[in-house]
C-alpha cells in the first residue's frame, strides 16, 4: 500500500509581503505546485533544493534530523494545501527528492491524515477554518 499524497501549492513568503506593501506586481511572486508525501511520523516539512532555489528562499539555520548528517533550513515558505494555508521554514533535502509534509504543516492547517483510506482532510471538527488549541 502506498503513502498520502497531497498537491501543495507553495509561495515564497517575503515575495507576497512586498507584494503586498505595493513595492512590487503580483507576477514578480515566485509560486509553485508540488506533490507532497505526507509523513506522519515526521516533524517538518522537507522540500528539493532545486524547489527551494526556484522560489527564491535563503537558509535560515541547520538542523539534524534522525539518522542523518545536518541539513540546511530555509524559509519562510507559505504552503497552501486546498483552502488551507500557513507560513514555515523547510528542510532543504537533495535536488529532485521528493517533499515531505510533516507534523508542523499537519498540525498548523488542522488536516487528519487517514492512512488506511489514504486520505489528508480537515478534522471533522473544523471543516471550515483550521481550529488551534491555546492552552
Amino acid at each position: 500500500m502506498g503513502g498520502i499524497v497531497a498537491s501543495m501549492e507553495l509561495e515564497n513568503t517575503l515575495d507576497r509581503g512586498v507584494v503586498e506593501r505595493g513595492l512590487r506586481d503580483e507576477s514578480t511572486v515566485r509560486r509553485t505546485t508540488v506533490e507532497g508525501v505526507v509523513g506522519t511520523g515526521a516533524v517538518m516539512l522537507a522540500l528539493p533544493e532545486n524547489v527551494v532555489t526556484r522560489l527564491g528562499l535563503r537558509t535560515r539555520r541547520q538542523v539534524v534530523p534522525t539518522c542523518a548528517k545536518a541539513r540546511p533550513v530555509a524559509g519562510p515558505v507559505t504552503v497552501r494545501i486546498g483552502n488551507r494555508f500557513m507560513t514555515a521554514d523547510c528542510v532543504i533535502g537533495p535536488p529532485s527528492s521528493e517533499p515531505l509534509i510533516g507534523q508542523i504543516v499537519l498540525g498548523g492547517l488542522d488536516l487528519v491524515a487517514d492512512c488506511a483510506k489514504r486520505t489528508l482532510a480537515p478534522r471533522p471538527a473544523s471543516p471550515d477554518i483550521p481550529l488551534i488549541k491555546l492552552k
